[in-house]
């Protein structure tokens, strides 16, 4: 399978790490080296998580308080946002109807 991630999701995780840099020098490279290791985990593991509800699944960080939720389609699986846990649940779910 391939892994295509939304624009919009790369830009959360480009805040994301500004922020975690401005925090803590080189807290936001752990924090893009902790994403980019759970979406190669994805793509080898893409169905092992639960289907959720919406028809989406998810996969938490382990250090830091976001999730990544991604949909199957076809041979795609497409990372939908760098979500934040505790903050706004959901609000990425519309994107799901701008995919090809």
């Amino acid at each position: 399978m391939k892994v295509e991630i939304l624009h919009e999701a790369e830009e959360e995780l480009d805040a994301a790490i500004e922020h975690y840099e401005s925090v803590q020098p080189g807290l936001g490279l752990r924090l893009k080296e902790e994403t980019r290791q759970r979406i190669l985990w994805i793509k080898n593991n893409a169905t092992v998580t639960r289907l959720l509800p919406k028809g989406y699944r998810r996969v938490n960080l382990k250090v830091f308080p976001y999730y990544i939720p991604y949909f199957i389609w076809s041979d795609t699986i497409w990372i939908l946002a760098l979500a934040h846990a505790h903050r706004r649940p959901q609000y990425w779910i519309k994107r799901r109807a701008n995919l090809p």
